[in-house]
């Protein structure tokens, strides 16, 4: 009974943060159009919203590739690279 509660919790946070974050990065365009009429924000909220996502998208994908350089460099010091048994 713990850990469902505690997985409860979990994903209620996790839900109730994304819900803000998604609210926010929608609704930032509308913002800045309400308050700054002049400059010109070609950006939707939708369109914004896929750009956060392929941008956080490519920086994982960068830094499982920076880990996998450094991994191949601790497997070379330590002499594993070609260890069988």
């Amino acid at each position: 009974m713990q850990t469902a509660e505690y997985i409860d919790r979990v994903l209620t946070r996790l839900t109730f943060w994304g819900a803000i974050y998604v609210a926010a990065i929608c609704l930032l365009p509308e913002i800045f159009r309400m308050f700054y009429p002049s400059i010109p924000f070609n950006f939707g909220g939708t369109s914004l919203l896929i750009l956060v996502v392929v941008t956080m998208d490519f920086m994982s994908q960068m830094q499982a590739h920076a880990m996998s350089h450094q991994y191949d460099g601790m497997m070379q010091k330590a002499n594993l690279r070609n260890y069988r048994r």
